[in-house]
């Protein structure tokens, strides 16, 4: 099978997230989207993230009914802070049989030529690439064979909003899965930044 893999914090996951991995399943050739949480970005502050298994049984409650997505946990089991190319190169150990598309957006492949090893991921992997709201430069490496970019339909809306809407004890209805805010809720996640 051909998997797109959509790394992300998810901190938390919400429907903009959830709108690129339907695109990529249905538009894209995809036969399914695993949904990688990422323990540590290189690129991110770690202090604002809520601990990562609260976050993967979130995205988890978030996909449950659509049996085109997973959620994986592969870089929690890995050495910290997660490199991609060294998550590719383990699932293509435990994976053999599937064939993987890196899926990022806009904003990340401006820095693609920053990330550790990127020549080697383009050797090995396709490259789906969503716009991101705010980017209109053409990026560096958007003529590469191996990159594809899409118009996928996009919310501007990110976790950084959800979490200072929480705080502000505004209601993140629609913005999130239903399961997901009530969850949240449930726990007081991202009630304040002294409980992550």
């Amino acid at each position: 099978m051909n998997i797109g893999l959509f790394f992300g914090s998810f901190n938390p996951v919400h429907t903009g997230h959830l709108i690129i991995a339907n695109y990529m399943a249905d538009y894209t050739g995809l036969d399914e989207i695993w949904l990688v949480v990422s323990p540590q970005n290189p690129f991110k502050i770690n202090d604002e993230l809520l601990d990562e298994k609260a976050r993967f049984e979130l995205l988890n409650l978030a996909i449950q009914d659509d049996i085109r997505f997973k959620a994986i946990d592969i870089e929690f089991h890995l050495a910290r802070p997660s490199y991609t190319v060294d998550t590719l190169s383990h699932l293509r150990e435990l994976h053999p049989e599937h064939e993987f598309t890196l899926i990022i957006g806009g904003d990340n492949l401006q820095n693609f030529h920053k990330w550790k090893d990127y020549q080697e991921i383009l050797k090995q992997h396709k490259v789906f690439v969503y716009a991101r709201v705010g980017i209109v430069e053409k990026p560096l490496l958007s003529n590469n064979p191996q990159i594809k970019l899409f118009e996928v339909p996009l919310l501007n809306i990110s976790s950084t909003y959800i979490r200072e809407s929480i705080q502000a004890g505004k209601s993140i209805r629609y913005l999130i899965p239903e399961p997901v805010r009530i969850l949240i809720n449930e726990r007081n996640y991202y009630q304040d930044k002294d409980n992550y």
